[in-house]
């Protein structure tokens, strides 16, 4: 009887087995799309630190100003992230898009309004900065719209940009540099912005929890089986470009710059963001080495001179880490992708830097209206002490 209840037990276990590996297979659509859902939450929280961690501590290398960069931070990703989900609830482009999905889109606009909010740093009341964010967002999603969806039909043919090396990248600073165009006071010219050991520590804590998770920002929305080749390729960029700017660094200023490896280190993650999916491992390396010398070249070298002719100033210096190796890496595409449409990403590129400039101009006038601060670059005016 023993023997022959123990048959009974394997025959059971058996046929549930079967049964449960049945019911897997019938369901494994809804399982795999579930499991996917899961890998993007975890890529768009890792965003989120990018977002908060990354950008706000990299902002703090004005020293008297950490409050204010931190605080700003909150507030451009807290008014980002709602207006991109209401511009697709009223306009959607695309049907069908996943929740999560929407959201990692949101976190590349509100990625975008922090390197435009970059350019301006400590020149704007914490209340413009709110103001900032609802005059870019409907802004970058029409160029978005545009350049990705082909809207309006401007661009026939699809432009490679996956990891947003244009549309997120070049579209933020070249935006941020004609606001500061717009608004930059010879008071603000003339006013120097300061920092100090612990200012760079700080902003270079900022820069590291970037290079960690860039990875992630690249292959949010990449395709499961293409994330390990496109992770791989976003961390020999970052590589290239740390090797790069070390020695750059070294070359053009005599000794290492703490604002040059705490920025153009990054340079690689952004030039590589067009092709992140599609190029070789050896190729991203040296898109990333390209990327760090010419970022570390735009801070040591133009930004003062730019600074200079113009009487403008760009804070952060966004035009050297996102704009010229943005543009970089959506130019890289015409030599990496296999069979790209020309026409079409140069056209991407010039359509995604007129929207840009335009758009950034006339928000600049318009955000100059509402004030200006007494000091720049301090954060007393509207702290408590």
């Amino acid at each position: 009887m023993k023997c022959l209840f123990g048959y009974l037990c394997i025959i059971t276990l058996f046929i549930l087995v079967i049964y449960g590996t049945v019911l897997a297979a019938e369901n494994s659509g809804t399982t795999l799309a579930a499991l996917t859902d899961v890998q993007k939450y975890n890529r768009a929280i890792h965003i989120m630190a990018m977002l908060l961690v990354g950008f706000g501590f990299l902002m703090v290398f004005v020293k008297k100003y950490g409050r204010s960069a931190l605080t700003a931070t909150y507030l451009l990703v807290s008014v980002s992230i709602p207006l991109y989900f209401l511009k697709e609830s009223l306009f959607s482009t695309v049907n069908s898009v996943d929740v999560i999905d929407k959201l990692i889109l949101a976190e590349f606009a509100a990625a975008s309004l922090l390197i435009c909010a970059g350019a301006v740093l400590g020149r704007l009341k914490m209340g413009q900065y709110i103001l900032l964010g609802v005059l870019f967002v409907p802004f970058y999603a029409f160029n978005e719209w545009i350049v990705l969806n082909g809207g309006l039909g401007l661009i026939s043919g699809k432009v490679i940009d996956t990891g947003g090396s244009i549309v997120i990248h070049a579209f933020g600073a070249i935006f941020g540099m004609c606001v500061a165009v717009s608004m930059t006071t010879a008071k603000e010219y003339a006013t120097p912005i300061e920092c100090d050991d612990t200012s760079d520590r700080f902003s270079l804590l900022g820069s590291m929890v970037l290079w960690v998770f860039w990875p992630s920002f690249c292959a949010a929305l990449v395709a499961p089986a293409d994330v390990p080749r496109t992770a791989v390729n976003v961390i020999l960029a970052l590589c290239g470009s740390t090797i790069a700017t070390y020695f750059a660094s070294i070359k053009m200023r005599g000794k290492i710059s703490a604002a040059d490896i705490a920025n153009a280190t990054l340079a690689g993650g952004v030039a590589i963001g067009s092709t992140c999916d599609l190029a070789l491992p050896g190729t991203a390396f040296i898109v990333g080495i390209s990327a760090g010398g010419l970022s570390t070249f735009g801070f040591a070298i133009i930004q003062s001179w730019l600074t200079n002719v113009t009487r403008r100033v760009d804070t952060c210096g966004v035009l050297y880490l996102h704009g010229l190796p943005g543009l970089l890496g959506g130019i890289a595409a015409l030599f990496i992708a296999s069979g790209i449409n020309i026409a079409a990403q140069l056209t991407g590129i010039l359509v995604t830097m007129v929207i840009a400039a335009a758009s950034g101009l006339v928000s600049g006038k318009m955000l100059a209206q509402f004030g200006r601060k007494l000091e720049p670059y301090l954060d007393e005016e509207e702290f408590c002490e």
